[in-house]
C-alpha cells in the first residue's frame, strides 16, 4: 500500500474559497493590528508575519495532506488522540504552560508557541473517524460508543480546566455530531443533547466570571467600563461601519478603543472598514466551505473519508457559529434605550452585529 495517493479529483471552488479566506484573514490581521504591533513591537507587520508564516505552513500542509493515503495513516489515530491529550495537559507543567488573562491555554518552547486545544479538536475526528469505520465497530450498541464518548469528553475536560468555554462547547458539539452521523441510536443521542444542555448552564453559574460575561453579553451597557465593555467597542464598531464601511484600513475602534482588535475581536474591524455588505460576504464564503465540505463528505468513496470529512467540516461550521453571533436590529421610527443604546437612529438601517462568544 502506497504512502502517497494519486487518485482523486480536486475541488477547485472549495481551494479557491479556503485560499481567499486565508487572505482575506492576512489582510485585516495587518488592518486591525499594524497601530498595536508599532506601539508594542516597534513592528507594523508583527501580527500580520506570525499569520503569514501561519498561512504558508498550512498551504504547504494542505497540498501534503491531499497526496497522503489516509489508509496508512488510521494506525496513527490513537497515537495522535494520546499526543494531543499530554499536549493538553503541558498547559498546566510550570515553564511551558503560558498563562495570559488567567487562563494557560498556550504552551511555549523557547520563542515558539501553539495552542494544544486546535490540535485537539482534529485529533479527535481523526480517531472518531478512524474507530467508527471499523467494521466490527457498531454504533447502535451504546458500548461502542464509549470510545468516541470517552475520547471526547477528556479532551472537553482538560480544555475547560485551563479555561476555554469557547472550545469546550466546539469539541462537544463536534462529538455529538460525529457520534449522529457515526449512527448512534437516536434515544441515546437525544439524551446526549439533554445532557449537553444541562452541562452548559452549570458550567456558567460554577464560575462567577463566565455568568458575568454572559450577563455583559445580554446587556453590556450595565457595566460598560468593565465586562460589557469590550461589546459596547464592538458594536460601536460594527454600528459605524453602515452598509459598505469607513474604507480599508479607516476602522477608529482599532486606535486602543477595541481590545484584542487583531485577533478575538478582528471581525468588528471587518465590520467597520468594509460594512454589512463585507461581512455577509464573509458569512457566504463560509457558508460556501461548509456546503462544498458536506457535498464531499456525502459523496465520499468510504465510510472512513465521509466521517472524516463531516468531521472537519463540523470543526468549521461549529467554530464559526460560536464565533460569529448575529443580531440583527430594524430601526423605524423609535429605538428603545434598553435594546440600542450604542446605535443611533438612521431610518431603516439595519445593523448586523457579530461578537465573539464566552471564553
Amino acid at each position: 500500500m502506497k504512502l502517497i495517493n494519486t487518485r482523486g479529483k480536486p475541488d477547485y471552488i472549495l481551494l479557491g474559497a479556503v485560499i481567499l479566506l486565508a487572505l482575506i484573514g492576512l489582510l485585516f490581521i495587518y488592518s486591525a493590528s499594524y497601530y498595536m504591533a508599532e506601539r508594542d513591537f516597534s513592528d507594523k507587520f508583527y501580527y500580520f508575519t506570525k499569520q503569514a508564516v501561519g498561512f504558508v505552513v498550512g498551504v504547504a500542509a494542505m497540498l501534503l495532506a491531499s497526496r497522503l493515503n489516509l489508509d496508512i495513516l488510521k494506525k496513527f489515530s490513537l497515537p495522535l488522540l494520546a499526543v494531543s491529550l499530554v499536549l493538553l495537559g503541558l498547559v498546566f507543567v510550570p515553564g511551558l504552560g503560558i498563562e495570559n488573562y488567567g487562563a494557560k491555554r498556550w504552551v511555549g518552547f523557547g520563542g515558539f508557541s501553539f495552542q494544544p486545544s486546535e490540535i485537539a479538536k482534529f485529533a479527535f475526528v481523526f480517531f472518531a473517524a478512524t474507530y467508527m469505520s471499523r467494521e466490527k465497530t457498531d454504533m447502535t450498541r451504546i458500548s461502542h460508543t464509549l470510545p468516541v464518548l470517552g475520547s471526547g469528553v477528556a479532551v472537553c475536560l482538560l480544555i475547560i480546566l485551563e479555561p476555554n468555554m469557547s472550545i469546550t462547547m466546539c469539541v462537544g458539539l463536534v462529538m455529538l455530531i460525529m457520534l449522529f452521523i457515526g449512527g448512534m441510536k437516536p434515544k441515546w443521542f437525544v439524551f446526549l443533547l439533554v445532557a449537553a444542555a444541562v452541562a452548559v448552564p452549570v458550567m456558567i453559574l460554577v464560575e462567577p466570571y463566565r455568568l458575568k460575561r454572559l450577563l455583559a453579553f445580554i446587556d453590556p451597557w450595565a457595566s460598560p467600563k468593565d465586562e460589557g465593555y469590550q461589546l459596547i467597542q464592538s458594536l460601536y464598531a460594527l454600528g459605524s461601519g453602515g452598509w459598505f464601511g469607513v474604507g480599508l484600513f479607516n476602522s477608529r475602534q482599532k486606535y486602543s478603543f477595541l481590545p484584542f482588535a487583531e485577533s478575538d475581536f478582528v471581525f468588528s474591524v471587518i465590520g467597520e472598514e468594509t460594512g454589512l455588505v463585507g461581512c455577509l460576504f464573509l458569512m457566504l464564503l463560509f457558508l460556501l466551505v461548509i456546503y462544498r465540505g458536506v457535498k464531499i463528505s456525502l459523496n465520499a468513496a468510504d465510510k472512513f473519508g465521509s466521517l472524516l470529512c463531516g468531521g472537519i467540516v463540523s470543526i468549521i461550521a461549529v467554530q464559526s457559529a460560536i464565533n460569529l453571533r448575529r443580531h440583527v436590529a430594524r430601526y423605524v421610527h423609535v429605538c428603545r434605550r434598553s435594546a440600542s443604546q450604542c446605535f443611533e437612529k438612521r431610518g431603516d438601517a439595519v445593523r448586523l452585529t457579530f461578537i465573539n462568544g464566552l471564553p
